[in-house]
């Protein structure tokens, strides 16, 4: 039985660090104007990321009711110190608990809306790919078919988060200089693993799987950070995260072409 012949990655050109960067940017605001290509596709996308943000504002609100019991359950050991030191302490603590549920919520709103939205996404991530030259011998995989994998790639990407939040959790704590560098990493992580989730629809098209996304991540990683960065800076805006979900997997989808060295300009 012949299988499906599926591309392969070429050789792509690098524009050095802040060249590349500035291409990952790049490539979510050619997601963001599909918004004007196509705006029925688009606004359709905006419902399974609208009812992803519900299930998690509804989070966010608990998180927020039982942060500091969470900051004084964590730092027992300072109910002895002076009231000021403490309440610093624990006050630190919080700002580093809501960095780490800011992260892992992106996570886990991008991997719910995309299993929820699965065929809007997947139709506005073609649409993309068919006015920049289609794709030879995509594959056709079914939701349901996708799905047990789609959750397990999730699973392990929210475990990476969790362990890498912890750490940045602990830099948090270090007066001063941990409140300007968590951030940074935060921002980094966070931007990381929103390129590595975003682009698993078009790389699912040409039958890629996740160990092999990643690597191709990592051969533009820059570029990938400046992509997966820009978004998450997005998804800080109030509502942000909702307006820009489905440009940000058109964008994805631009910067899989790129990734793979197809052409990025629209066929006219």
């Amino acid at each position: 039985m012949n299988l499906p012949q599926v591309q392969t990655a070429a050789p792509v050109r690098r524009g050095g660090f802040v060249g590349d960067f500035f291409l990952g940017v790049g490539c979510l605001l050619r997601g963001l104007g599909t918004y004007a290509r196509s705006p029925r596709l688009m606004l359709l996308g905006l419902i399974p990321a609208f009812l992803s943000f519900m299930v998690l504002a509804g989070a966010l609100v608990a998180m927020i009711f039982f942060v500091d019991d969470a900051a004084r359950f964590m730092t027992p050991w300072a109910e002895g110190w002076a009231g000021g030191i403490r309440d610093t302490l624990r006050f630190v603590v919080t700002i580093a608990i809501a960095g780490v549920w800011v992260i892992l919520s992106f996570l886990l709103f991008t991997a719910l809306t995309l299993v929820i939205g699965q065929p809007f996404y997947e139709a506005i991530s073609k649409r993309v790919e068919d006015s920049l030259g289609g794709v030879a011998d995509d594959i056709d995989v079914s939701f349901w078919r996708s799905l047990p994998r789609t959750v397990g790639e999730s699973l392990r990407l929210l475990l990476l988060t969790a362990f890498s939040g912890i750490a940045i959790f602990a830099i948090g704590l270090i007066p001063v200089a941990g409140q300007i560098i968590a951030p940074i990493l935060a921002a980094t992580l966070g931007g990381w693993v929103l390129a590595l989730e975003l682009t698993s629809v078009p790389f699912e098209r040409r039958g890629k799987r996740f160990r092999e996304r990643r690597a191709l991540l990592r051969s533009r990683r820059t570029m990938a950070l400046g992509f997966g960065m820009a978004t998450f800076l997005c998804f800080l805006i109030p509502l942000g995260a909702v307006l820009v979900m489905p440009a940000a997997v058109a964008g994805a989808t631009v910067m899989s072409r790129r990734l793979f060295g197809l052409p990025v300009e629209v066929v006219r």
